[in-house]
């Protein structure tokens, strides 16, 4: 990537809608439209934040990530989605990126800097070892409530 390559806080429906097509190459299940909606309730709600590394003034890399306080890991960010635009993989934005973050987390005052990944995910998992990551457990979920009960 470039020196020329910025990485912004992205919030308003145009700016989200502008990046939503990276994001949507991670997150297929929603539509456009659900997608901002679904980020602005965040932003709202919860203290989601959205960064955007832009190259040649598209949208090259996003990360949704929130600032939390947790007793296991203390003041930390936690990246929710981390996605680089596929003709933009190989190419340093999501090193970028990840560098980015961590100077945010260090000047937001945190200790650590957390994500998960999908199991199938091994290219992105290679990626997350490159950039000093340590895998340090397993995401354990019950995806439906309802029937979670079942025998």
């Amino acid at each position: 990537m470039s020196n020329a390559d910025t990485i912004d806080l992205v919030t308003g429906v145009d700016a989200l809608t502008e990046l939503a097509p990276v994001l949507l190459q991670l997150r297929p299940q929603y539509t456009a439209e659900s997608l901002v909606a679904r980020i602005q309730a965040q932003q709202d709600s919860e203290g989601y934040q959205v960064a955007c590394l832009y190259s040649k003034g598209r949208p090259a890399c996003v990360a949704g990530f929130v600032i939390n306080n947790k007793l296991a890991w203390g003041k930390h960010l936690y990246v929710d989605d981390l996605v680089t635009d596929e003709t933009f993989r190989s190419q340093g934005a999501g090193q970028a990126m990840v560098a980015w973050l961590k100077q945010f987390a260090l000047e937001a005052g945190c200790q650590e800097l957390h994500l998960d990944s999908g199991m199938q995910r091994k290219e992105a998992h290679r990626f997350y070892d490159r950039e000093g990551f340590t895998r340090s457990g397993i995401h354990i979920v019950i995806t439906d409530l309802d029937n979670s009960h079942a025998s």
